[in-house]
């Protein structure tokens, strides 16, 4: 994951471009990808897709010719969508195009103007203060044209077609993690599950933030009532403690599995409130489609000093956050998939478990006596309401103890899901 994280993190990406083709290009390596192209003035929903943003070179040079601001050096150098420039300027009047950030004057930040027409550059404080008084070389060669929006989709077949959507967002330029580990994690998630057949149908959205999402669902309304659950990664790797950002329900399925596996794990984590800023989980939650979809991250957005600056580099993120993340989603959809709601065909009273040969498969188990309390627990509350993370929170048993119980249970007749 590590790796590809430092692969792509050289490339300048947009919200359009093809700094996007080409870093969907790399993740196509590792699974394969339907890559959608939605054409510029298209609507969606009660946005507009833009018009397309290429850059080739930007530079600001002093009198000698030096380049004392290179874009070929980071693309984070250039204010993202700047249209093109080409002119000679005084320092005095170049100022105001120019972004730093004083407080950390090492770092380079990270800014946008998607949706207004403007230029600029971005660079350390500590350089801006080294620049004398005299005329710069401006050059931005950009290009605004009529294109494409793109984004992609991985999907893994399920036992079901009801869907679980993973979603992570393609657009920034180098920033590490946010959100190329949150890329990183998906890639190799999509992989993990593809190594078995999965109960729900897994789709993988990888698109640019906000106006991606918002395209999608433009493009899916049909499919969206297949998705039964759904999780957005951002910023996924840095040293932080895990934090679960709740759907806008609240007390959506995959709001309890997450806390469950979370509090069950004993790894330091927290749980928030969703808010309607944040990542794409506000559109797919937008109360239209209101969808049970949450975020996982580690610190959040705008949390961590590194955020949108220079800092956020492929060393700020560590293989071990990643690979905890990953673990974690493992952890939560291997759960999803197995928590079902049964009825118990033998109600009244307890149905005789011997002679069905329940007991005797458990013989020599260490946790033979906890398995039996299972069980009993399991026929108590398959009622047709009750889910087995209903029976596994009801119970104080072990998720899988109680998943493994319902399946002899389902075996030997005595339930139907």
């Amino acid at each position: 994951m590590h790796a590809l994280v430092e692969r792509l993190y050289p490339l300048c990406r947009s919200i359009t471009g093809d700094g996007v083709r080409a870093t969907l290009d790399i993740v196509g390596e590792y699974v394969p990808l339907r890559v959608h192209e939605v054409p510029t003035g298209t609507q969606v929903l009660d946005w507009t897709v833009p018009q397309e943003w290429n850059i080739r070179d930007a530079y600001v040079a002093d009198a000698s010719g030096r380049r004392v601001v290179d874009f070929a050096a980071s693309s984070l150098h250039v204010l993202g969508y700047s249209v093109p420039v080409s002119a000679t300027m005084p320092l005095a009047e170049l100022r105001p195009h120019l972004h730093t950030l004083p407080d950390h004057p090492s770092w380079v930040p990270y800014r946008t103007s998607y949706y207004k027409p403007e230029w600029g550059f971005c660079l350390a404080q500590e350089t801006l203060d080294a620049l004398p008084d005299g005329e710069y070389e401006v050059r931005i060669d950009s290009t605004l044209a009529d294109g494409h929006l793109t984004y992609a989709e991985h999907v893994v077949p399920g036992q079901v077609p009801d869907e679980v959507i993973v979603s992570c967002h393609v657009c920034h330029p180098s920033l590490a993690n946010d959100n190329l580990a949150g890329v990183a994690v998906a890639v190799f998630l999509a992989r993990a599950l593809a190594e078995r057949t999965p109960y729900y149908t897994y789709r993988f959205i990888f698109a640019p933030g906000t106006i991606g999402a918002i395209t999608w669902l433009a493009r899916n309304a049909e499919q969206v009532e297949r998705v039964r659950h759904g999780l957005v990664l951002a910023c996924a790797g840095d040293p932080g403690h895990l934090t679960y950002k709740q759907s806008r329900r609240g007390d959506a399925e995959i709001d309890r599995v997450l806390r469950h596996v979370l509090a069950a794990s004993e790894r330091p984590h927290r749980i928030t409130e969703f808010t309607p800023y944040g990542y794409d989980e506000r559109q797919y939650c937008s109360p239209g489609f209101d969808l049970g979809v949450g975020s996982l991250s580690r610190t959040p957005y705008a949390g961590y000093p590194e955020y949108h600056t220079s800092a956020d580099n492929p060393d700020f993120v560590s293989p071990q956050a990643m690979a905890d993340t990953l673990a974690v989603c493992r952890e939560a959809f291997a759960l999803l998939d197995r928590n079902r709601r049964y009825v118990n065909l033998s109600p009244y009273g307890e149905p005789q478990l011997g002679r069905r040969g329940l007991y005797d498969s458990l013989g020599g188990r260490s946790d033979a006596q906890q398995a039996q309390m299972a069980m009993l627990w399991v026929l108590s509350l398959s009622d047709g309401e009750h889910s087995l993370l209903d029976v596994t929170e009801r119970s104080g048993l072990p998720f899988d103890t109680v998943a493994d119980a319902a399946g002899a249970l389902h075996g030997a007749g005595l339930l139907k899901a």
